[in-house]
């Protein structure tokens, strides 16, 4: 009888206990509701770095090489493929991420870098975030769901012939970030629409210092945009390739750049095609101020001394005006890195990709709140380290 009296004990004990855990649970998921905290996805181990090291670059024969080791290495998880050719004939190689074995319905989004050959490091950073996701699929959580519920396109060199010699513009002479249909060609937005004089010369920009002395409201410089949107092969390939996309649940776009420090979404535009409607200009202003306020990377209203900066054909710009998903385009470095303000240099490249990582992984953790224009609240987890503390 004693020992009938002890188990109930021990029974009525364990019940107890089991239930102060459970209403303590209930108590703190309440907490969590009433305080408005986002949702955060957790990790199993925490994820780990590339091991790259300050100074090793990659042109586009060693990002060649790079993607298909990335092929070798994660069969599984990689596909890589050319969306097109440049001008002197170059693949513009792109790399697709996804866990091949999970073949239920997936979102896709797409990031691309090196549309201006002379900045470098917007290439990098679509390299980096790419090993990244491959090294920890499988062991961290984030990037294991990421993996199996989302298709990550990435194009490190849209202008592979720009990116062999070190200059903004294509083979042509021609800014390809000025050579979208969109306000294709005005002065107003930085552009002239000329393409190779005579067909021979090329005339990659204008410069009016002294005129714009006098007129301050006329643009101190002109980038060639093409005689014609989408004159250049290497225009064609990403647009024809964003419509393939169109297909498969499209659901945000970054263009990376450098060096402006800024992140910004449309519009650059001097005249808009049309206004953004209330909740697309909430949206792209809640990743902006997530942007601010979690990494050292400013709200690109694009204004600099005192007039506001239009620049017509943009990559950005006709993704948005085309397919109206989530479009942003990223300005990676500081302002002192910008080859127009007297910079251009390369150095610290660990530390700048550290800084974009926070970035790709807030927009690729709420892509299906961005592919339905939802509030993307969920916070991303990232490795110790992440972002970085800002250069001096």
């Amino acid at each position: 009888m004693k020992k009938k009296i002890s188990h109930l004990k021990v029974l009525f004990l364990s019940s107890i206990l089991l239930l102060v855990m459970f209403t303590g649970c209930i108590e703190e998921e309440q907490k969590s509701k009433k305080t408005g905290e986002p949702p955060e996805i957790k990790m199993d181990h925490p994820s780990i770095l590339p091991d790259w090291k300050d100074g090793e670059y990659h042109d586009y024969y060693e990002t060649t090489d790079e993607l298909a080791d990335f092929k070798v290495k994660y069969p599984d998880l990689v596909n890589v493929f050319s969306i097109g050719k440049s001008v002197l004939g170059k693949d513009i190689w792109c790399i697709r991420i996804t866990n091949e074995k999970n073949t239920q319905a997936k979102l896709s989004c797409l990031i691309d870098g090196g549309i201006h050959g002379c900045e470098w490091e917007a290439g990098e950073a679509c390299l980096y975030l790419t090993d990244y996701l491959l090294i920890n699929f499988d062991s961290n959580e984030t990037v294991t769901d990421i993996l199996n519920t989302t298709e990550v396109f990435i194009v490190p060199l849209l202008n592979p012939d720009g990116r062999q010699i070190d200059d903004r513009f294509n083979e042509n002479g021609i800014d390809l970030n000025r050579n979208f249909d969109v306000d294709f060609g005005r002065i107003r937005g930085h552009s002239m629409p000329l393409g190779k004089l005579f067909g021979r010369i090329k005339i990659p920009y204008l410069r009016f210092d002294r005129l714009h002395k006098w007129f301050p409201n006329f643009p101190l410089f002109l980038t060639n945009s093409g005689r014609r949107a989408f004159s250049e092969p290497e225009t064609q390939a990403l647009r024809d390739f964003m419509r393939e996309l169109d297909n498969s649940d499209f659901s945000f776009y970054v263009n990376c750049h450098t060096a402006v420090h800024t992140i910004s979404s449309p519009w650059h535009v001097f005249k808009p095609p049309f206004e953004l409607s209330n909740q697309e200009e909430k949206i792209h202003d809640y990743v902006i101020e997530w942007v601010v306020e979690n990494t050292e990377y400013e709200d690109g209203d694009m204004s600099f001394e005192g007039y506001s900066y239009a620049a017509s054909g943009t990559a950005t710009d006709w993704c948005f005006k085309e397919f109206r998903i989530p479009s942003f385009t990223f300005e990676i470095l500081s302002k002192a890195y910008e080859p127009g303000a007297g910079g251009g240099k390369h150095d610290n490249l660990v530390h700048w990709m550290k800084t974009t990582l926070p970035v790709f992984m807030y927009l690729l953790v709420n892509i299906e709140n961005l592919h339905n224009w939802k509030t993307p609240d969920i916070q991303p987890s990232l490795p110790d380290g992440v972002p970085p503390t800002p250069l001096q």
